[in-house]
């Protein structure tokens, strides 16, 4: 991958997210939408996005039972999708599932601990121990599974790489040098997670609500 950035494109409107996406492509490696964004435009803002020429991240973090995230991965195929999300804690099962009904060119990773999560955060859902010791133990559930890989914070990547060398990593939660943190609380850099062997970085805020969003992504292209 030429550039590994991925836009965060998280807003409601298609418009925005076109125009933005539009102003940066020649600077991103892709587009990330989430749930705000498909939840909003379906099937058809993820065509519509498309057309953009950029591969398309669907950010789904699926989490049901097994055949309810297999059957939700088929529905998906026609958007044919770079990458897909589910969540690591939906278990073994429904990541072999989420993998098998996966398109043949989708990569399917899971969510370890999201980056907004801290350890007290952690401890009030009963989960012991750290976020680094957590993101390890999904890491290794989802390598078992057959995954492609995981998504993790900058704080655990290079940890996880040394385990799973051949894995696809994709880190959010990033903020260039002296960044607002905003609601993220375990951050690197992109440079930072790109050298500890992030294969993808998910950037959002920094770009889409600086002032000169073309001017925020080259900059960060500049690092890497």
């Amino acid at each position: 991958m030429s550039n590994p950035v991925y836009l965060a494109v998280d807003v409601p409107q298609i418009e925005t997210a076109q125009a933005l996406a539009q102003k940066v492509k020649a600077h991103v490696g892709g587009l990330k939408l989430g749930l705000e964004f498909f939840c909003a435009h379906g099937h058809h803002g993820i065509h519509e996005m498309a057309h953009i020429g950029l591969p398309i991240f669907l950010d789904l973090k699926l989490h049901d039972i097994p055949n309810t995230v297999a059957s939700a991965m088929q529905a998906i195929h026609v958007l044919e999708p770079s990458i897909v999300t589910v969540h690591a804690a939906g278990g073994r099962a429904m990541m072999e599932d989420a993998k098998a009904a996966a398109g043949e060119h989708t990569k399917v990773v899971a969510v370890t601990v999201l980056t907004s999560l801290d350890e007290a955060d952690l401890a009030a859902t009963g989960i012991g121990g750290t976020p680094h010791d957590q993101a390890l133990r999904l890491a290794e559930l989802a390598h078992s599974a057959g995954l492609d890989g995981i998504v993790c914070s900058g704080h655990e990547v290079a940890a996880i790489h040394r385990q799973w060398k051949d894995g696809f990593f994709v880190v959010p939660g990033l903020r260039p040098d002296n960044g607002h943190k905003s609601d993220q609380k375990r951050i690197v850099t992109p440079r930072q997670a790109r050298d500890d062997g992030a294969s993808v970085l998910v950037i959002g805020r920094p770009i889409s609500r600086a002032d000169d969003p073309v001017a925020a992504a080259r900059a960060i292209e500049a690092t890497l």
